[in-house]
């Protein structure tokens, strides 16, 4: 979005206004445990992306979505009036993927763990096919 100082702190005050107002303020029964972990504001303060997490199931996710969704309106009077800006940003609600890609890496992480671990073990009792060392040196006489 935006590397502007103002839109930066604009959107710090955003986060903690929707999220105070999620906990308090709205009484939708779809809202789930829901976490608002980021907010981007455009440079010309006009729109504002809202990221969240729901813990829960899909079903959950998307009572959640659909319970923003209703509550946008609510949500920006409320930014509107904490801010005293002369525009409000309109808001956009994202689900936000990082915690599944997070967990997804770390069962990947593990995973290879595990397989670096066994494949330790079968080198423990490894020996040499042939010789442990096939080459011929200087010192050795030549049967030939």
């Amino acid at each position: 979005m935006s590397d502007n100082p103002r839109a930066l702190r604009l959107a710090g005050t955003i986060k903690k206004i929707v999220a105070r107002a999620l906990e308090n303020e709205i009484k939708d029964p779809r809202l789930g445990f829901v976490t608002i972990t980021d907010v981007r504001v455009t440079g010309d303060l006009q729109q504002a992306s809202v990221f969240y997490t729901v813990l829960g199931s899909d079903e959950d996710r998307a009572g959640t979505a659909a319970a923003l969704q209703s509550a946008k309106g609510k949500l920006r009077s409320k930014v509107g009036h904490e801010l005293g800006i002369r525009l409000t940003p309109s808001l956009e609600f994202h689900l936000d993927a990082v915690p599944e890609s997070a967990a997804s890496l770390d069962r990947a992480l593990h995973e290879a763990q595990q397989r670096d671990e066994e494949l330790r073990r079968l080198r423990e009792n490894a020996t040499y096919a042939g010789e442990a060392d096939p080459y011929r040196h200087a010192d050795e006489d030549d049967e030939a």
